[in-house]
């Protein structure tokens, strides 16, 4: 099995790996459809929520990681300069009041 190196790449550089991965399995042979792209990432939250559910900290941690590698795979695809963006919301959401005027 061929190594895949995470430690000190930035976040785009996981978008383009997780990218270049799900193109090799052929994730991306058709034109990908974004609203079943973004309803994969809702499911790996849930699977990870029935982990904590289950209390089986191993299959939570593995879901999170699925979580992560559907947002990178799918920021690489639309070629979204992620770390920009979070950058950008982050400045925005600095600038907010205290939980934004909301009880939770």
């Amino acid at each position: 099995m061929e190594e895949v190196i995470i430690q000190g790449r930035t976040l785009n550089e996981l978008s383009e790996m997780c990218h270049a991965i799900a193109v090799e399995k052929g994730f991306w042979d058709e034109e990908r459809n974004i609203g079943e792209a973004l309803m994969l990432i809702v499911t790996e939250l849930a699977e990870a929520m029935e982990a904590h559910r289950r209390v089986d900290n191993d299959n939570f941690k593995e879901e999170l990681a699925d979580v992560f590698i559907r947002l990178f795979d799918l920021c690489g695809g639309l070629n979204i300069d992620i770390e920009d963006e979070i950058a950008r919301k982050s400045k925005k959401n600095k600038a907010r009041p205290y939980k934004h005027g909301k009880i939770c």
